[in-house]
């Protein structure tokens, strides 16, 4: 079945919410010491005496395009104010980062920390040895994080109503656009694109007037996340899960990846991956891009002196709203010894801290998931009020839907056949959206069955 989430029971004043006033305010290979058991020559270094050492994954951190400097600067700070404790930091890819933990579990050797997707969560729960958050901290420091962070961010790290995973990077799926594209091919960039057919006309006026390409859609990111596929999807009328069966037979699904191959097929969109699709647009030649937030702060280095960037809302389907999902990750803890679960717990305190989300806003465009960090100057007040390209993704935050879940032991196979074998053939190489839509369902669906 899948993963039920209970958000019903806090308080939360909202993202947007707080946003809106500061708008009018405004404008109007892991290190080899591991406390989970292996015995290492820094550990037993007497630098590390009477210290608790710590090892933490991260794809941030491996990762430039998405804030490794900031996620650096988070763990020198996090030293700093608590010396007791060593972060041994390392970095993969998104699309790396759980295998890579599985392999080290099953070695025996784990990291205490991974930064591990939503859209592996209950792979993750079933097949790693995962210590819940709500077994480390206690009854009252977890009361207090329910309070603090938004109550949706706090719904993404239960499973089956228990908080496994701490919040930690969200962010929804933006409309990124060059403005100055836009002007040069007679486009208001006041009035972005509010619907896809409006996206497909602009994005050829682009392609015509501007020499460049129109759009590009995420929805074949490399990290193989189906956050887009199901926002999709979502605003379509339709649901990508239900029972724990995927829906790619429904008119929704098989529509909304129908609007995907018409933009390539018709030029407005190129037949190109995601990585590509990333560079284009970082250097100029692209106009519009759909991806996530986690992009914003190399979006911004690359247009300094080069062009005027711009974000509005992911676009929909008709006169109806876009119901976006999100993408992200949750911190996920591994550690046996007591000590290092009270480190981990530390460490994720101080990440989903006021600070920990002004350097992870700032630095790399995840969402602040703490609205007194939002509404204070001492943190991300002032610079929301400059920098309003995160508006929008703020905006759907408080309106999106759950990121759904695929559950058993096929799941995370399951997720990555929906993604290559269906929505990448038809969105990139002009495979049949309906049939491959129906067979891809059908084998996904017998996949998930055989558990």
């Amino acid at each position: 079945m899948i993963v039920v989430r209970n958000p019903g029971r806090r308080r939360g004043r909202g993202l947007a919410a707080v946003a809106t006033a500061c708008a009018v305010l405004a404008c109007a290979a892991l290190a080899a010491c591991s406390s989970n058991g292996a015995s290492t020559s820094a550990a037993n270094s007497p630098a590390a005496a009477g210290k608790t050492t710590i090892t933490f994954e991260s794809y941030n951190y491996g990762t430039p395009d998405l804030g490794g400097q900031g996620m650096q600067q988070l763990i020198n700070d996090f030293e700093k104010a608590h010396p007791d404790i060593v972060v041994k930091p390392s970095g993969l890819s998104a699309a790396d980062i759980y295998s890579h933990v599985v392999a080290q579990a099953a070695a025996g050797n784990p990291p205490d920390i991974a930064e591990i997707g939503w859209s592996k969560e209950a792979a993750a729960v079933r097949n790693l040895p995962v210590v819940a958050v709500q077994d480390i901290a206690s009854s009252s420091e977890l009361t207090q994080l329910e309070h603090s962070l938004e109550p949706a961010a706090v719904a993404a790290g239960e499973v089956n109503g228990k908080l496994v995973a701490m919040p930690f990077a969200m962010s929804t799926p933006t409309l990124f656009y060059n403005a100055s594209l836009f002007k040069k091919a007679g486009l208001d960039p006041a009035t972005p694109p509010a619907t896809w057919d409006q996206a497909k006309q602009d994005a050829l006026a682009i392609k015509k007037a501007a020499g460049a390409q129109g759009i590009a859609i995420a929805a074949d990111n490399a990290a193989g996340s189906d956050f887009l596929t199901q926002s999709l999807i979502n605003s379509n009328g339709g649901s990508m899960i239900a029972n724990n069966q995927v829906q790619l037979d429904s008119s929704a699904a098989q529509g909304a990846l129908n609007m995907l191959q018409g933009l390539a097929s018709s030029g407005a969109a190129p037949k190109v991956s995601d990585n590509d699709a990333t560079a284009l647009f970082k250097a100029g030649k692209l106009g519009m891009y759909v991806t996530s937030t986690a992009l914003l702060s190399s979006f911004e280095s690359a247009a300094k002196g080069s062009f005027t960037l711009q974000t509005a809302p992911m676009p929909g389907f008709g006169a109806g709203p876009a119901k976006p999902t999100y993408s992200g990750a949750g911190l996920f803890a591994f550690s046996k010894s007591k000590a290092a679960q009270q480190a981990d717990w530390t460490f994720m305190q101080f990440l989903t801290s006021e600070e920990g989300f002004t350097v992870l806003t700032e630095d790399i465009g995840y969402l602040p998931l703490r609205s007194d960090a939002i509404a204070s100057q001492q943190y991300l007040a002032g610079y929301l009020k400059a920098n309003p390209l995160l508006s929008p993704a703020l905006t759907q935050f408080d309106h999106m839907l759950p990121y759904q879940q695929l559950s058993g032991p096929a799941s995370d196979q399951a997720r990555l056949d929906v993604q290559n074998n269906c929505v990448l053939p038809v969105m990139l190489n002009g495979a049949n959206p309906s049939t491959t839509c129906v067979n891809v369902g059908k084998q996904v669906n017998q996949l998930l069955g055989a558990q």
